[in-house]
């Protein structure tokens, strides 16, 4: 019997017909239709994918505290984000390699958002906590309180416009807003892990149900399909998208990694700041295939 977790849509994935495997500790669908139709269906229409399974971690506190404590443990420049933007980093440990690779959600200089991967939120909480200053930050992960699915594909924004009947331009890429629905504050994000046009869509578990399988009818005609963990493979690759465990690890710096682009010289120093920057500028060799 298996051990792994499972997401708020488990049941709803096997109805679904989709095939379950293992991945990152939790029981996740990988195909339902097959993986190229899934994978055709995202650049050529829209795809829906469950990513329940990610971990959000709310960093709050006094906006100073907090932007020291973030630039100290990151290479990316979090000084640099506006609110409600959304910005690609990693966190790092001592010696420069990735506890994750994450996206940062700034939602005014007192609260940011971490979304981590599935498989590291809590290592990513515990290497928070551990590092965390005395006093004016506090760091709580919230991850088995959110729902979050992924609307993606060149037809996504007409389907979640129409369904929502509000106008997502305003939404540009990397960029956030938060949207009434049905009696709460959903967070639409302009993000994916595809190369297409798409949304994250944040929610309680109750709604993130509901939306995903109201989104599932009212996509059909414009060729939405549920996606699985194949497709979301194939997607990634397709565009140069690394994913923790295969193309970054605990032991590559970023340079190492080939996300060397999300390197910044900073005010501060953080983990292995010297290190990591003399790679940049040495044009250290990869060891991964990735480029951005």
């Amino acid at each position: 019997m298996s051990q792994d977790k499972k997401t708020p849509l488990y049941e709803t994935h096997r109805t679904l017909g989709a095939k379950m495997i293992p991945f990152g500790g939790w029981d996740m669908p990988v195909q339902y239709s097959g993986i190229i139709a899934e994978h055709n269906a995202t650049r050529e229409a829209a795809g829906l994918f469950d990513v329940s399974h990610m971990g959000e971690i709310f960093i709050t506190g006094n906006p100073k505290s907090i932007l020291l404590f973030l630039e100290s443990i990151t290479c990316n420049s979090v000084a640099s984000l506006s609110d409600f933007q959304v910005q690609y980093n990693a966190i790092l440990n001592q010696n420069g390699g990735l506890v994750d690779d994450v996206t940062i959600y700034k939602f005014s200089s007192e609260k940011y958002m971490i979304c981590s991967n599935a498989s590291n939120y809590e290592a990513v909480t515990e290497h928070l906590l551990e590092h965390l200053p005395i006093s004016g930050v506090k760091v709580d992960n919230q991850s088995l309180q959110w729902h979050q699915i992924a609307l993606q594909g060149p037809k996504a924004n007409e389907i979640f416009s129409k369904f929502l009947k509000r106008d997502l331009d305003s939404i540009q890429y990397y960029r956030f807003m938060l949207l009434p629905y049905q009696g709460e504050e959903i967070i639409v994000s302009r993000t994916g892990y595809t190369g297409e046009d798409g949304f994250e869509i944040y929610s309680s578990i109750p709604i993130g149900l509901k939306l995903w399988n109201e989104l599932l009818e009212f996509g059909k005609p414009y060729g939405l399909l549920p996606c699985g963990l194949g497709a979301r493979d194939t997607l990634r690759i397709e565009a140069k998208y690394p994913l923790y465990g295969h193309e970054l690890n605990d032991q590559w710096t970023p340079i190492e990694s080939g996300i060397g682009w999300i390197v910044k010289e900073k005010e501060n120093p953080y983990f292995s700041s010297e290190k990591i920057l003399f790679q940049k500028r040495t044009e250290f060799p990869l060891k991964s295939f990735h480029s951005h």
